[in-house]
């Protein structure tokens, strides 16, 4: 770095206070945190140091402010102290706030340390979506923009993001990423509109390397959000910058969402993460249980049971190993299947109450006194094709199976029959009371 005016030895003790916190605490979080840090001088024996953003300077402030502070006093006697600031604009620099409070805060949220790519365990569901994410965060340049990521609730598409991130930090640490989720998009944008700093916020989300927007169904049915997140979108993609998005269901089956803009988001790869195998989720509990500092007391066959038991989805299943984990520790008593089914046994409950495609086909089956092999076959009669919408809606309502899953328990349909059968049962639940009454009746005994 530069030397500091009149202090040519400080400058010095600050580039060997650098050089042992990158020996310490190693290339990745020195890139990430402890590199924006710049030597301001000295005063009355305080080191002064200051970063970009107050969200770097609290995250400082909190990890790695004691060391930092016993590096310096043993590298500069005269240091008693060190003090951060954020740092501030340059003469001729506007800082805008788009947050309303703090001129300086990052506007993306902060990745998670425990989301990369070496903590991610591949399997048959999630392995497109994982090379595509590795492709694009060791590439200097992929074929694809957008990535596109969806599937279910805790499978894994927020994890690739934040591994996409951090690998991009440690492989170019000064680029601009942001990763945040849609509904803070739609925050940001009105509180912008609100504080008359729209055009801060247009700069802060167009000048980015790497945008990642989370969860982007949440936009859906708010057209001005909408308006301004196409607008960012085709100016990234115009520079050449990578955009990567989420959702819980593929572009063309967002819904609220202009046509223009699932156009936009199918319009690079789209990768879809299912259902884990027992396969995959007993490689993640695996890989859980090695990072354990109880991984040489975690039988072999607690992880097996949990595999089998515990099929929703991966936060589910590592919140129960923690559980046991947690328990064992706290009360003293070994890890054994016996056990394990005590500490779970509300969850595991849960797991046996929930309900199957099978279950309901069967129930709505007898219920409108059709033939069970109606619900697969191709016969459109209203009074087979009803019945087969009700069963369709209540597996969706009811099931966490995706909408492909459902379509192939009916037949191998597609799963836009799935789709139109759920938005016509809706609708005609609001005007046929009859209707309604049958549904309810059919989740209480399937619920019962």
């Amino acid at each position: 770095m530069s030397e500091v005016r009149g202090q040519p030895d400080l400058t010095g003790h600050w580039e060997q206070v650098r050089a042992k916190l990158k020996s310490e605490f190693g290339e990745a979080a020195y890139n990430s945190w402890l590199r924006q840090l710049a030597l301001v001088g000295q005063r009355h024996g305080v080191v002064l140091l200051e970063v970009p953003t107050r969200f770097i300077k609290d995250w400082i402030g909190s990890h790695y402010a004691d060391r930092l502070a016993a590096l310096w006093r043993s590298e500069c006697p005269l240091a008693k102290s060190v003090e951060v600031s954020v740092r501030a604009p340059r003469d001729g620099q506007a800082v805008h706030s788009v947050n309303g409070d703090d001129a300086a805060r990052d506007v993306g949220t902060p990745l998670d340390p425990r989301f990369t790519f070496e903590n991610f365990v591949v399997g048959k569901s999630n392995e497109l979506a994982h090379a595509a994410a590795r492709r694009l965060a060791e590439s200097e340049r992929v074929n694809f923009n957008p990535l596109f990521l969806y599937g279910g609730v805790g499978l894994g598409k927020t994890h690739l993001m934040h591994a996409i991130g951090w690998h991009l930090r440690q492989r170019k640490p000064h680029r601009k990423v942001i990763y945040l989720s849609a509904e803070k998009f739609m925050y940001l944008f009105i509180r912008a509109l609100r504080f008359k700093d729209i055009m801060a916020f247009k700069q802060q989300f167009r000048s980015v390397d790497l945008l990642m927007v989370d969860d982007v169904q949440f936009i859906g049915g708010k057209d001005s959000t909408q308006e301004e997140f196409f607008h960012t979108f085709n100016d990234l993609v115009e520079q050449s910058r990578q955009i990567v998005i989420s959702a819980d269901r593929q572009p063309s089956d967002l819904e609220g969402i202009a046509d223009r803009i699932k156009s936009r988001l199918g319009g690079g790869l789209v990768a879809d993460i299912h259902q884990t195998d027992y396969e995959l989720r007993l490689g993640i509990l695996q890989a859980k249980a090695e990072q354990s500092a109880q991984k040489d007391t975690i039988p072999p066959k607690v992880l097996e049971f949990l595999a089998h038991r515990i099929t929703t989805n991966v936060r589910e299943l590592e919140g129960a190993l923690n559980r046991v984990l947690a328990y064992s520790n706290l009360v003293g008593r070994p890890i054994t299947l016996e056990t394990t089914q005590e500490v779970l046994r509300d969850l595991l409950r849960a797991s046996d109450r929930r309900v199957t495609i099978e279950e309901i086909q069967k129930k709505v089956a007898e219920h409108y006194n059709i033939r069970l092999n109606d619900m697969h076959s191709p016969r459109r009669a209203r009074a087979v094709a009803r019945p087969r919408q009700v069963a369709m809606y209540l597996a969706k309502q009811l099931t966490q199976r995706s909408l492909p899953d459902i379509g192939r328990k009916f037949g191998n349909r597609d799963h836009t029959t799935v789709m139109h059968a759920v938005k016509r049962i809706e609708a005609l639940k609001g005007v046929d009371a009859s209707l309604a009454e049958d549904i309810d009746l059919l989740r209480r005994m399937l619920e019962a």
